[in-house]
């Protein structure tokens, strides 16, 4: 159990915003999920810290990091727990060709920046709906690049609020995890990336073809979670997903997608249970039908 009043305790100590019953709908791109118990927004890496040493002095666990929630399917009954939103950890520095941003600086953003500094090897990056930490966390990739290609070190608190610092080679990075996959507890604060120089008209062109793309073939207008599954060994999902005649799939809210077939959408007051739902039901049809069984790459939070 929460003693709410020590947490709320905690984050004034640190003059950090936190609120009571946070609806996990309106901070995820599922635009699903109930309330959380209690959460909080730390405007610096150094708030955050502070607050996880309070939170390990008072005995508060479970805690859950959340950037942008564009990976992340909230459960119908919410959680009965702390969610600390990472959004807050914004700054960006530049070390010659090196970018060093904190946990809660968006994608999107940062891909502008090292444009705007002539700076190649994120353009890959350019409209995934997510942050820094949560790029990292799950070695976000598309269009043939992924984080691990450029990224150099990433620094993280423990769950006692210690800062620690791994190099490329210790973040065990692989498709669509890495090492703070296994450690949900860790929280990371920020990441340096190694770019190279370019050219910034070529890298803006680049950028602007593939979100292109991304328009023309992703059901942007619909709320979603991304790519629902793991890409195969041998095949891709969406395809074995079309192959088996799933698209327009319906379950309550949740359709899979007649534009992209490896996309589930949020049709309209979608919940959790009709996601899960239509997961399972693709997952037992592309299974009988193909003989892959498909696993899926969006979190479920407290799982």
């Amino acid at each position: 159990m929460y003693d709410l009043d020590a947490l709320a305790s905690a984050c004034a100590r640190q003059n950090i915003s936190c609120r009571t019953n946070t609806p996990m709908r309106d901070y995820t791109t599922f635009r699903i999920g109930g309330n959380a118990l209690f959460s909080a927004l730390p405007s610096s890496a150094e708030e955050l810290t502070a607050l996880i040493r309070e939170l390990h002095r008072i005995g508060a666990a479970p805690v859950w990091f959340i950037g942008r929630g564009s990976n992340l399917l909230v459960p119908d009954e919410g959680v009965n727990g702390f969610v600390i939103f990472t959004w807050g950890l914004s700054e960006v520095r530049i070390e010659g060709e090196t970018l060093i941003a904190d946990a809660g600086v968006g994608l999107n953003a940062l891909c502008r920046m090292a444009q705007n500094e002539s700076l190649t090897g994120l353009e890959f990056a350019y409209g995934i709906p997510g942050t820094v930490g949560g790029g990292v966390f799950m070695n976000a990739g598309a269009y043939g690049g992924e984080i691990r290609d450029v990224c150099l070190w990433v620094e993280y608190l423990d769950e006692e609020g210690n800062v620690h610092k791994l190099s490329r080679n210790e973040l065990a990075f692989d498709y669509r995890k890495s090492i703070f996959s296994s450690h949900p507890e860790w929280c990371i604060l920020r990441a340096a990336f190694e770019l190279k120089k370019g050219r910034a008209k070529a890298i803006e062109e680049k950028m602007e073809e593939l979100i292109g793309r991304r328009k023309e073939k992703q059901p942007l207008e619909y709320p979603s979670a991304g790519s629902v599954f793991r890409r195969p060994e041998g095949a891709f999902a969406g395809t074995l997903i079309e192959q088996c005649g799933l698209k327009g799939t319906r379950i309550g809210g949740a359709e899979v997608s007649t534009k992209h077939a490896g996309f589930i959408v949020n049709r309209g007051g979608a919940t959790c249970a009709d996601v899960l739902a239509l997961i399972e039901k693709i997952q037992q049809t592309v299974y009988e039908r193909t003989g892959y069984m498909l696993e899926p790459e969006i979190r479920e939070l407290g799982k």
